[in-house]
């Protein structure tokens, strides 16, 4: 869960949705890392309408992906800083 800075666009904070676990912010940049859910449900979903968004800890992550039947596409991606 992200909270932002009122009237601005300025990081406040992240915490993870799953364990609560208070991620590290400064200057409004994320410094640990974290997977962001956006998802927008469509016409042919039982959620149709729904957006759906939250934040997972690398740890909650892992977690996660030992339950997957078929594990998450992950490649190497080029650092941006």
């Amino acid at each position: 869960m992200r909270k932002w800075k009122q009237d601005e666009a300025v990081l406040q904070s992240v915490v993870c949705n799953r364990c609560g676990k208070q991620l590290k912010v400064e200057n409004g940049v994320l410094k640990e890392g974290c997977l962001q859910v956006c998802q927008t449900f469509g016409y042919f979903s039982a959620m149709d309408g729904t957006k759906v968004r939250f934040d997972l800890c690398e740890a909650c992550y892992l977690e996660l992906k030992k339950s997957f039947l078929i594990a998450p596409q992950e490649e190497e991606a080029t650092e941006l800083l």
